[in-house]
């Protein structure tokens, strides 16, 4: 065995926190409010797409960077939607998903030794993705209970070696929908610095109490500096065909594709051709989401505040952050790992989204991309918790 098993870079992160959960949730036969993929079906349409694809023989290596249907549907919606002109040929590429987006457009951008700023509470990968790159995280917190964040804080973050900062809004684990003002802060900080803008809009049609989803490309001066991704997983339900994209200036294209060519060659085709149908469901389809999605949201909202939980409202996205300080736990993943096994709940803790874990200690991640029974299953079991008695 070598004596050194792993990299140093390796040796910077943990395994992921939030698949983990799941693993015990299967151990403990626990309701999964851990990971955020839904337990319902898929549009019927978008399934049919894909049996027909496989049908037709769409079986082989689609090009490299994306089949051109799904990489015209990808600039057509964008373009429909927020009124900046996308190129299917020189602007998009499809990946293995967003995660693979994402690893691809920080490899392919981010030199060892830059900067990357972050905002925390952040989705897990984010840091691991800065570390990978050889990049150094520098991280900006978002405040509860309205995760804003300070804009002299932010402006300390910037520096002659950052070269990229990453937004994710609706924003994973928080619900946080940034504001126009907000972003105009950051477009105006990463024109300042000469600062690519990553943003991962993976959440952009799940939005409640009349949000409004603003990207990033769509503030002024920041279309030819922002590489935008997205994915089908959260909108479409379909979280295990790892079908994403990248949409980034064509100066930026190229590169972009030669990382994700040699990480992965590319997405499965008989999903990207179902992926070109997914895009073109009719409006209702979104309306209806965000709608079915917010009174799921409301229903655990509910139940949780019953429990002695205290909540931040998301304005996005399908998660709820919550304080349990109050339950007398010694740290988050006491807590987590209390009620995945005695409980029969699996959540996920709160320190997985910080870089420092105390900061996370108080609180945990509940999702509610679920069936009704099952949000009301969690329910139960939740109501039949023992009265708070601090453990270690």
């Amino acid at each position: 065995m070598p004596t050194r098993p792993g990299s140093l870079k390796a040796d910077q992160f943990t395994e992921s926190v939030i698949r983990e959960m799941t693993r015990l949730a299967q151990q403990h036969d626990a309701v999964n409010l851990s990971q955020g993929f839904p337990d319902f079906a898929a549009p019927d349409a978008v399934k049919t797409a894909a049996r027909d694809a496989i049908a037709a023989d769409i079986n082989q290596y689609a090009v490299t960077w994306g089949a051109r249907p799904l990489r015209e549907a990808v600039a057509h919606e964008f373009t429909r939607r927020h009124g900046v002109a996308v190129d299917p040929d020189a602007q998009v590429t499809v990946c293995c998903g967003s995660t693979e987006a994402m690893m691809s457009t920080m490899l392919a951008t981010v030199d060892p030794g830059d900067e990357v700023v972050v905002f925390e509470p952040f989705y897990e990968n984010y840091g691991p993705d800065a570390i990978l790159s050889g990049a150094v995280p520098r991280y900006v917190t978002l405040h509860e209970p309205d995760w804003t964040f300070d804009p002299d804080a932010l402006a300390a973050a910037f520096n002659e070696r950052t070269r990229a900062i990453i937004i994710n809004s609706p924003n994973n684990p928080t619900g946080k929908v940034f504001t126009p003002a907000e972003l105009m802060v950051i477009a105006e900080l990463c024109q300042r610095w000469d600062v690519l803008a990553i943003t991962d809009e993976i959440y952009e049609h799940i939005l409640y109490d009349g949000c409004r989803h603003v990207p990033m490309a769509a503030i002024e001066g920041m279309t030819d500096r922002t590489v935008t991704i997205n994915s089908l997983s959260k909108t479409y339900s379909v979280t295990g065909w790892r079908v994403g994209w990248t949409i980034a200036p064509a100066g930026l294209t190229g590169a972009i594709r030669k990382v994700h060519d040699f990480l992965t060659v590319g997405a499965a085709a008989p999903l990207q051709e179902a992926g070109a149908a997914a895009l073109a469901l009719p409006e209702a389809y979104y309306t209806e989401l965000a709608a079915s999605y917010q009174r799921r949201r409301d229903q655990l909202l509910a139940l949780l505040e019953r429990q002695g939980f205290v909540c931040y409202k998301p304005d996005g996205a399908y998660y709820v952050m919550t304080d349990i300080g109050g339950f007398g736990f010694a740290d988050d993943v006491a807590f987590a790992r209390y009620l995945v096994s005695e409980v029969g709940v699996a959540v996920v803790p709160g320190s997985s989204f910080y870089h420092e874990p105390a900061l996370g200690r108080t609180k945990v991640r509940f999702t509610f991309c679920k069936r009704d029974e099952t949000l009301q299953e969690a329910g139960r079991r939740l109501e039949a918790m023992k009265a708070p008695v601090g453990r270690s």
